[in-house]
C-alpha cells in the first residue's frame, strides 16, 4: 500500500526553524556523518489535534545536524487533524480514530519503501500518540521498532461519564481497548513516553482547562505513562514542549539512537530553499486541505523595524496541490512572508532566519478578523506554534509588555492579540519570547489584513 503522491506532498519531511539556538560558528559547514547514523531507523513524525507538520520543524534541523538523513525522516500532515466530538459520528473537514491510523498506515509503508528499512520509529506529539498506539496494538507491531509518545493523554484528558464516545476520554471504547491487559504496550516494539513535571495543560487532575475548575477530571499529571513502557519526566515543559523542545530532542534521539546526541544546536546551511503547503480552514475548522489560487509572497525585512530591505525575493501561486515555492533564501535574513487567498485575511508572517532547507514551510491564513476587533486600526498576533507561553517561567514580552491576555501558571495560550488604533498603523511591533525577537508590522485591519510574528521556539 503505497501513501497518495498528495499526501505525500503535503507532510515532506524537510526542515526549517529560526533565528535563536543554531550555531553560528558552524555555518556553512556540512553537518557531519554521526557515528552509525546510518544504523538509525527511518524516523516518522505525527502532529497533535488541529495542527500540522512543521511543528517538527525544529527536531528535523536537530537530527539532521547529528547526521541523520533527510530522506529518512517524514513529517506527517494528516489531511483533517481535527477530531470529532464523538468519535463515530461523522463530522465535515473532521477525522475519526480509524481515519488517523489509516493515514498513518500509509505514511509507514511509503517510509519503508522509499527507505528500504523493515522497521520504522514513530515520534508523537498529545493526539498524534493515538494512531501510533492503535497501528501498532491492531498488527502493525512488525513494523515499528520505537514508539516515543510525548504528552501524549493515554488516559484521557478526563476519565467522566460526560461525553462517551469522545477518543480523548478515559472511559471512552477508544482508550479503553488500548489499555486493556497487565500491559498497556505491545511487545516487540519499545515504547518511551515523555511527560511534564505538572505543566501539561491536558494532564492535570482539575478540570480548568475543560471549564470546569474544581472537578476532578479523573487523571493525573502521570496521565501520559504507560504501564510498561519507559516513561520519563522531563521537567517543567508544557503539552507541546514534551515534542518540540531541546530538552525533549535529546530523550528521542538517545531512545532511537541508543546513545548520547552530538549536538543540540542546528548547523545552518550555506543555501537555503524554502517551501510548503497553503491550507484551508472551512468554517473556521483547521484543516490541512490544500488551497489553490492562494499568492505568497516573501521580503527580506529588518531585523529592527520589521521595513521590508527591496523588493520581493520571492512571489508564487499554489497549484491545485496547494503547494508554494521554493524560494531560495540566506540563512541570515529576518522574513516577512505574505499570503493572499480568496476569502481569508491577508496574512503577513514575519519570521527569525531559517537556518536549514525546509519543504514544510506550511501556511494557513490568520482567523478572520471579528467583532472583538472592531475599532482597531491594526491587529499584530504573537504566535509560538511549539510551545506555549508560561508566566511568570518565560519572558513574553508584546510590544515591550507583558500581555495580559496570557494566563498565568500552568502554561495555555500560544497566541497573544494585541489591538492598535489606526493612527498607529505601520508602526513597529516588537514581540519578544526568551531569546527570540521578532519585529512585525502592524497592518491596516481596514485592509483586512492581520500581521502574526511567529516564533520558532
Amino acid at each position: 500500500m503505497r501513501i497518495s503522491r498528495r499526501t505525500a506532498l503535503k507532510g515532506a519531511a524537510a526542515l526549517p526553524l529560526a533565528a535563536a539556538n543554531f550555531d553560528l560558528a558552524a555555518l556553512a559547514q556540512p553537518a557531519p556523518a554521526a557515528p552509525g547514523a546510518s544504523e538509525i531507523p527511518p524516523i516518522l513524525f505525527a502532529h497533535g489535534n488541529g495542527e500540522q507538520a512543521p511543528l517538527w520543524m525544529t527536531t528535523l534541523w536537530r537530527m539532521e545536524s547529528n547526521g541523520v538523513a533527510r530522506e529518512r525522516m517524514f513529517a506527517i500532515n494528516f489531511t483533517d487533524p481535527l477530531a470529532r466530538a464523538d468519535d463515530g459520528v461523522p463530522e465535515p473537514n473532521k477525522s475519526s480514530t480509524e481515519d488517523q491510523r489509516r493515514e498513518l498506515a500509509d505514511a509507514i509503508q511509503e517510509l519503508k519503501r522509499r527507505t528500504g528499512a523493515p522497521r520504522v520509529a514513530l515520534v508523537g506529539n498529545s493526539r498524534g500518540g493515538y494512531p501510533i498506539r492503535s497501528y501498532i496494538r491492531n498488527g502493525g507491531g512488525a513494523d515499528v521498532s520505537h514508539a516515543v509518545l510525548c504528552s501524549v493523554p493515554n488516559h484521557g484528558v478526563s476519565d467522566w461519564d460526560d461525553n462517551p464516545g469522545s477518543e480523548f476520554n478515559g472511559r471512552g471504547a477508544f482508550l479503553r481497548a488500548l489499555n486493556q491487559g497487565d500491559s498497556e504496550v505491545t511487545s516487540g516494539t519499545a515504547f518511551l513516553t515523555l511527560r511534564s513535571d505538572g505543566m501539561d495543560k491536558y494532564a492535570q487532575p482539575d478540570g480548568f482547562v475543560l471549564g470546569k475548575p474544581g472537578t476532578p477530571t479523573g487523571v493525573g499529571f502521570d496521565g501520559p505513562a504507560l504501564k510498561g513502557a519507559t516513561n520519563l519526566v522531563i521537567g517543567a515543559v508544557d503539552h507541546r514542549e514534551t515534542a518540540y523542545s531541546p530538552r525533549a530532542f535529546r530523550e528521542i534521539y538517545k531512545f532511537i539512537a541508543g546513545r548520547e546526541l552530538d549536538r543540540i544546536a542546528i548547523i545552518p546551511e550555506t543555501e537555503v530553499r524554502l517551501s510548503g503547503l497553503v491550507t484551508d480552514t472551512p468554517g473556521g475548522v483547521q484543516t490541512n486541505r490544500p488551497v489553490a489560487g492562494a499568492s505568497v509572497q516573501i521580503y527580506r525585512v529588518s531585523p529592527d523595524t520589521g521595513e521590508r530591505l527591496g523588493g520581493a525575493v520571492h512571489s508564487s501561486q499554489t497549484a491545485a496541490d496547494g503547494r508554494w515555492g521554493p524560494a531560495r533564501v540566506d540563512p541570515s535574513w529576518y522574513l516577512e512572508m505574505v499570503l493572499t487567498s480568496a476569502g481569508s485575511v491577508t496574512t503577513h508572517f514575519y519570521r527569525s532566519p531559517f537556518p536549514r532547507t525546509s519543504d514544510i514551510v506550511h501556511l494557513r491564513a490568520a482567523r478572520p478578523l471579528g467583532p472583538s476587533d472592531a475599532g482597531a486600526g491594526s491587529v499584530v498576533l504573537m504566535s509560538r506554534p511549539r510551545g506555549y507561553f508560561g508566566l511568570p517561567r518565560d519572558v513574553v514580552l508584546f510590544d515591550g509588555k507583558e500581555p495580559t491576555d496570557v494566563k498565568p501558571g500552568v502554561p495555555t495560550d500560544s497566541i497573544s492579540t494585541l489591538r492598535l488604533p489606526a493612527a498607529e498603523a505601520g508602526r513597529p511591533v516588537t514581540a519578544l519570547f526568551n531569546e527570540e525577537r521578532i519585529v512585525a508590522r502592524a497592518w491596516p485591519a481596514s485592509e483586512n489584513r492581520i500581521a502574526v510574528a511567529e516564533l520558532t521556539y
